[in-house]
């Protein structure tokens, strides 16, 4: 049996993750905010370091794999908490365990968005995340936008989302020759208390979305079907698939994108 870390994971796709993983056998910690294994405010660079020093000290064997899940939606109403928690929290995370996962050839999977495919996200916000990093200046930036502005808010959440994808995507080969595969899961709408928070405007957005495995039902997907994808892409059953970009959404995007095949 394994040895797993999911951020995140005192409810939605998280908390699913964690129930998958340990029905199986495995030790799971979970990192979390609250009632989690480890608590610890992802968000702030304190509380990154202090998780991952906690993590240190439960595995010093090394890990099998990380789930980084942890985040907030663009209506949280506080642009600055998407940027440090969805993008830095997951990154730092990430690369703080690097030497934890090397030692077991371990595997991460990162939580995007099948809204990354969309188009709306602000992608100033995106390469200032990807190539240059600096927390502080970018919240800066954001946080002198409308919060209170859906619209705005979803931008900056896609924008968080596309910069981990992109990140997958660059980190992949070079972590993969030291034994570590990193892939990403892009999930469609999913009942979540994340979704379940939405104001009535952001909940009939989203079910305008289909989903195509839903057809003829308002239902949104279950957590379980997004955890049983992580739990696949962490498993050595995924040892051939290295910095994907797996949509588990219902097809949701191959109905938005039908032309795109790549």
């Amino acid at each position: 049996m394994g040895v797993y870390v999911v951020t995140g994971g005192s409810s939605g796709i998280g908390a699913a993750a964690v129930g998958i993983l340990r029905k199986e056998g495995h030790e799971v910690i979970n990192v979390d905010l609250k009632n989690g294994d480890i608590c610890a405010n992802l968000a702030t660079p304190e509380g990154r370091q202090s998780a991952i020093d906690a993590i240190h000290e439960k595995c010093q064997d090394g890990l099998d794999g990380i789930i980084c899940n942890a985040g907030v939606s663009g209506n949280c109403g506080n642009l600055e908490l998407v940027i440090s928690l969805n993008y830095f929290g997951t990154v730092k995370v990430a690369r703080g365990v690097y030497d934890l996962l090397k030692k077991k050839h371990g595997s991460v999977v990162v939580t995007v968005s099948n809204t990354i495919s969309q188009g709306t996200g602000r992608m100033d916000i995106v390469d200032l995340l990807n190539n240059v990093g600096d927390e502080q200046r970018i919240c800066n930036i954001v946080k002198n936008l409308d919060a209170k502005n859906q619209t705005i808010g979803q931008s900056i959440y896609m924008a968080t989302k596309y910069a981990l994808a992109r990140w997958v995507r660059r980190v992949s080969a070079s972590w993969a020759a030291n034994g570590i595969r990193v892939n990403a899961v892009a999930p469609g709408n999913v009942r979540t208390p994340m979704t379940d928070s939405l104001s009535d405007a952001a909940k009939f957005a989203v079910s305008a979305l289909p989903i195509p495995v839903r057809y003829g039902s308002d239902a949104l997907m279950d957590p379980e079907e997004i955890a049983e994808s992580m739990k696949f892409l962490l498993s050595n059953a995924a040892r051939g698939i290295n910095g994907i970009i797996l949509f588990t959404d219902g097809g949701t995007d191959a109905l938005l994108n039908s032309e795109k095949v790549y």
